[in-house]
Formats: C-alpha cells, structure tokens, sequence
C-alpha cells in the first residue's frame, strides 16, 4: 500500500471515530437522563406524598378507558394462534391436549400476557403521554411553568408516571385471565380437550410466584414506559414534526427497554425459584 493510500485510509478512520462516538454517546446519555428523571419523580413523590392523586386518579380511568379493550382483543386472540392452537397440536399429537393448560403457565402467565399488556399501554397511553406534553413543549406552556415557579415534574410527569405504572400491574391480572381464555377456547372448544383436565393441569403448575412475579414484572414494564414516554414528550423539539419524532422515538425505546428488563427479569426469577420450572 501506497503512503497516500495509508494516510487517505487512516484519515478516513480519524472522520469515522466521532460518528461512531456519538451514536454511541447520545443513546447513554439520554439513558442517564432518563434514569435522573426517575429519580426526580420518586424525590417528588416520596418528599411531598400528597396533592397530585387526585391527578393520578383521572390518568388511571383514562388508562383504563383506553386500554382494556384492545388489551382483552390481543391477549385473547393472540392465546388462541400461537400457544393456543400451535401449541396445542403439539400436545394433540401425543394424546394430551389436556395438558395444555400447564403449558399455559409458561406461555401465558409468564410472557406473553405481561408482553402484550405493556405493549399495549405503550402503543396507546404512552403515545398520547408523548404527544400532550410534546405539544406542550412546543408551545412553550412548560417553559412558561417553568418561569413562574411551577414545577412541571410534580404538575405533569408524576401524576403521569405513577397512574401508568399502577394500572399497568393491575392490568396484568385482566390479561392473564384473558390469556387463559385463549388459550381454554384452543384446548376445549378446538382440540377436544376435557375442561375440567385443562384446568386441573393450569392449577397443578401454577405457582405463587409465577403471578406475583408477572404483576411484579409489568409494573417495571408501565415505569419504564411512563418515565420513557414522558422524557421523550418532555424533550421534544422541532414543532410538530419533531413531536411526531419523539412518539416514535419513545414507543421504539419503551418497547427495546422492555425487552431488556423482560428477559434479566425473568432469568432471576426462575434462578431463584427453580421449583417453578418443574413440570408436573
């Protein structure tokens, strides 16, 4: 190689370093960011723990109003195909579609009933959070609080944050029955399976902390979506594009977060409670 053709390819490395640098750096530091908001809302709450519940309050009915519906449609139809009628062919194959209630605890109260739930309340009130105080944004409304001594953490996050990560635990308990529902139409009404055995193989699997451990999980999971989506409505730039943008930007960092938080949650909870992958 030529010394022109080596100082051509080590300058091109040096233009490269900073690109690459700040691809990585912005991502880490919005993560900091995000962490730092979160703890700006927990100071919040736990300093002054009264006067923003009746807020909570409206944002949980909103959410509720908003997502239960969707979120009954997808757990139900999704139990149905995949682990319903996919998986159950299986255990038809072999003469026990009866058993597929045990697998149900895997399929359902374990992954995809919590997975579903968030993706829902991320698809729909995370969106909507985005968006209001994008608009707010840029409209100016929270540098105007800001100015006069209002503080737009406590008045518009925190109320926010705490009614997401409520009802989205809460609503796990509705998606994991709407889950089994799924799941029981696959067995019983298409496969043939016996009701009674389908839920005596659900009951004999189940263990205390396959649920306390699926609310435990979800409600990480509306915590990061409410923190998320808030940071990214908070930060938002750029007029109406840029808050068209940030949803974006914040469903797509919810749903990659939660994926994360999904999948180191689970592995420590069944290394601590090995019993629950025992398959009676």
């Amino acid at each position: 190689m030529s010394t022109s053709a080596a100082m051509k390819e080590a300058s091109a490395v040096r233009r490269r370093k900073p690109w690459l640098g700040a691809r990585i750096q912005g991502p880490l530091a919005e993560a900091g960011e995000m962490v730092q908001l979160l703890g700006e809302v927990l100071w919040s709450a736990i300093r002054h723990p009264i006067g923003y519940w009746h807020d909570v309050r409206d944002q949980m009915y909103s959410l509720l109003k908003l997502c239960w519906a969707p979120m009954a449609i997808s757990t139900v139809a999704f139990g149905l195909g995949a682990p319903g009628i996919q998986g159950g062919n299986i255990f038809h194959l072999f003469g026990i579609p009866e058993r597929l209630g045990s697998f149900f605890i895997m399929a359902s109260v374990r992954e995809f009933a919590p997975w579903i739930n968030a993706m829902v309340v991320a698809g729909v009130v995370g969106t909507a959070m985005t968006a209001d105080l994008g608009a707010r944004r840029i409209r100016e409304e929270i540098d105007a609080m800001e100015v006069l001594g209002v503080d737009p953490i406590r008045d518009l996050i925190l109320p926010r944050v705490i009614a997401v990560t409520i009802m989205t635990g809460l609503m796990d308990l509705v998606a994991l029955v709407f889950g089994v529902v799924g799941g029981y139409i696959a067995g019983v009404w298409v496969l043939g399976a016996n009701s009674g055995a389908f839920f005596n193989s659900f009951f004999d699997n189940a263990t205390t902390p396959d649920i306390w451990g699926s609310v435990v999980k979800t409600t990480i999971f509306g915590l990061i979506i409410g923190v998320v989506c808030c940071y990214k409505g908070l930060h938002a730039r750029g007029g109406p594009n840029g808050v068209g943008r940030a949803v974006n930007q914040a469903v797509v960092s919810a749903f990659a977060a939660i994926w994360v938080i999904d999948y180191v949650f689970t592995t420590i909870l069944l290394g601590l409670n090995p019993q629950m992958q025992v398959y009676r």
